[in-house]
């Protein structure tokens, strides 16, 4: 089961490591990016990045679709990373009951186009804003939370704020 799904444009890093692996229990950590599972130094980058108390996989999005609704991955404790929202809608719109909960963390303040900044660390283009808006409407927490002692911010009425 997927404990958490969260975006963060930086992947695995220290309060990804170190804060939340623990936080939520899991024994795996799944990063769902086509540009790192086809990239060998920054796959090796990411290794690195883990703690060697999870396992790690590195997939194209198309493939964790596959590896999470696989029976098997019900019984396992998975944290699931992406770096954009729409991968996360494209892997809730496959598997949204093998998904607990998203967390839209960290995402978009690399990006050099016009943006509606929802949260200090969220700024969304117009297509990622669309898809924030349409993972609003599955029947799965999404939140804004970056580090576990946060308050979880509601992501739907954060957006519905917004003027897009």
């Amino acid at each position: 089961m997927i404990e958490q799904l969260r975006v963060d444009d930086r992947l695995i890093h220290g309060q990804v490591a170190l804060m939340w692996s623990k936080v939520l229990g899991t024994k795996g950590i799944i990063v769902a990016n086509d540009g790192a599972a086809n990239d060998k130094m920054v796959a090796a980058t990411l290794k690195m990045a883990c703690p060697s108390s999870q396992k790690l996989l590195i997939k194209t999005v198309s493939d964790v679709k596959q590896i999470i609704n696989d029976p098997r991955s019900k019984k396992m404790s998975i944290f699931l990373l992406v770096n954009c929202v729409k991968d996360a809608l494209a892997l809730v719109e496959a598997s949204q009951k093998m998904i607990k909960e998203v967390n839209i963390a960290n995402v978009g303040r690399f990006v050099n186009s016009d943006k509606a900044k929802i949260f200090a660390s969220v700024e969304l283009t117009s297509d990622e804003f669309e898809a924030a808006r349409k993972l609003c409407t599955y029947n799965i927490p999404v939140f804004h939370q970056v580090t576990p002692i946060d308050p979880k911010l509601d992501f739907a009425s954060a957006i519905n704020e917004q003027k897009n």
